[in-house]
């Protein structure tokens, strides 16, 4: 069965956005020991799960980059795939989704998820999305956690987890430690 994954940056006081809203995430410590672990997270990966606002976000910035001249190869290699990997988008709002190999659910989103886990391929990765990510552990739909920590504090902002209503027990199944101090964690929950 197929696992699903939310993949997200934190800081390390558990932060994934800081109190600018969505894109309030300069205080990732991104360099190319993070990109490689993000490759690997993705790596595993055929399907990406959004709700709306990320989907807007990604469907704006990614189709931009191969005409960047600016574009470093990581960040054409990374367009490419996410133009072609299936992508689902889950929004009550949204009329329809422009994007190639895109899908939009309006509904019955629990039902949705547990059918890609049921079918043939890789993970299925909640890449950013971190309401989404809530509400999907709230559904008891999470499968992994893999979290990047940067070693940076900023106080308040949207958490990595809220409304945790019982015990969630995980396990550690893989850790790096990046020369920018920042972490690379993989954990599995235990059902």
């Amino acid at each position: 069965m197929r696992k699903l994954v939310v993949f997200l940056h934190s800081t390390l006081d558990g932060f994934v956005e800081g109190p600018a809203g969505a894109m309030d995430i300069g205080w990732v410590a991104y360099d190319n020991e993070l990109e490689d672990f993000a490759d690997k997270v993705l790596h595993t990966a055929d399907t990406i799960v959004w709700g709306r606002k990320t989907y807007e976000m990604m469907h704006d910035y990614w189709p931009t980059v191969p005409s960047d001249e600016n574009a470093n190869e990581h960040e054409l290699n990374h367009a490419k795939w996410i133009e072609n990997v299936e992508k689902i988008v889950f929004s009550k709002s949204l009329q329809s989704v422009e994007w190639h190999n895109t899908t939009l659910v309006k509904a019955h989103v629990a039902e949705k998820i547990n059918k890609l886990k049921q079918r043939e391929g890789g993970d299925i990765v909640v890449l950013g999305s971190p309401r989404f990510a809530h509400y999907l552990i709230q559904l008891n739909l999470v499968d992994m956690f893999k979290i990047t920590v940067s070693p940076t504090l900023i106080g308040k902002g949207l958490p990595l987890f809220q409304n945790i209503n019982e015990k969630v027990d995980l396990e550690l199944i893989e850790s790096d430690t990046f020369e920018s101090g920042a972490l690379g964690l993989v954990y599995n929950i235990k059902k």
